[in-house]
């Protein structure tokens, strides 16, 4: 686990501009795409952000144009130490974890008789393993504070399905699942778990791979940024487990 770039500021009283000052977040796969909106939505919030992604180039600069109270983290989700060095040296630089987002996922678009074994493998440990290494790793801290939110960033694709996309359906619906099966368990312990169902973005998740696709069906990342940000600033006594933020346009979805 590597540390690449950080900065302290002090705390200061929270306002109606800095929703979100005092608090600290760790968001996977912050470097670029819905990543990279979640984090500028929530350092512009007020939060202390760690930008968590495997690519260490983006999560770098992604903290330097943030600046101020960031740090960037090297992380593979997939990979259990690092999952804990990460949670841990966000703690250490922070004093506290407040907020979680497991927003890292990939995907290999292909029909089943034509995916590889370590492709599935690939999907499954990024974006269901991840989130549970994740979890487990912060859930202890959170406990002792008797506080926290966890928001695990799932996809229509836990709700419907589509050809040559097996994998991603099977870890989408499994993160589902899971993050349902959290938000039962932690309630009791003060935390909250929250799923969001974020239909297509204009991201490079979707426009690299698919360079057909309309982008005026899609919807900007930062919407979804937004939504989480809202999620997060409801009143200490209430939860949102599951929210769907979806494009206008895209009629394949009630």
């Amino acid at each position: 686990m590597n540390a690449i770039n950080a900065g302290t500021a002090p705390q200061s009283i929270p306002s109606t501009h800095a929703p979100l000052e005092g608090r600290t977040a760790l968001v996977t796969g912050g470097g670029r795409g819905l990543g990279a909106a979640l984090c500028s939505a929530l350092a512009a919030a007020g939060a202390q952000v760690a930008v968590a992604d495997i690519r260490a180039e983006s999560a770098a600069a992604l903290a330097r144009d943030l600046g101020g109270r960031t740090l960037a983290l090297t992380l593979d989700v997939a990979d259990e130490d690092q999952a804990v060095d990460a949670i841990d040296i966000a703690i250490e630089r922070f004093g506290h974890l407040d907020i979680l987002v497991n927003n890292a996922g990939v995907d290999h678009t292909l029909a089943l008789d034509e995916l590889s074994v370590g492709q599935w493998d690939h999907v499954i440990e990024t974006n269901l393993r991840g989130p549970f290494l994740m979890c487990k790793a912060v859930v202890g801290h959170m406990k002792r504070r008797g506080t926290g939110h966890i928001i695990n960033i799932a996809s229509t694709a836990a709700k419907r399905a589509w050809p040559n996309a097996s994998a991603y359906h099977a870890s989408k619906w499994g993160l589902l699942g899971f993050s349902h099966a959290l938000h039962a368990e932690l309630r009791p312990h003060g935390i909250k778990v929250t799923a969001v169902i974020a239909g297509g973005m204009r991201t490079p998740f979707l426009l690299d791979r698919f360079p057909d696709i309309d982008p005026a069906v899609l919807q900007e990342p930062s919407a979804v940024a937004q939504a989480v940000i809202n999620v997060l600033c409801l009143p200490g006594d209430s939860v949102i487990p599951e929210i769907s933020v979806l494009p206008l346009g895209e009629t394949s979805w009630p």
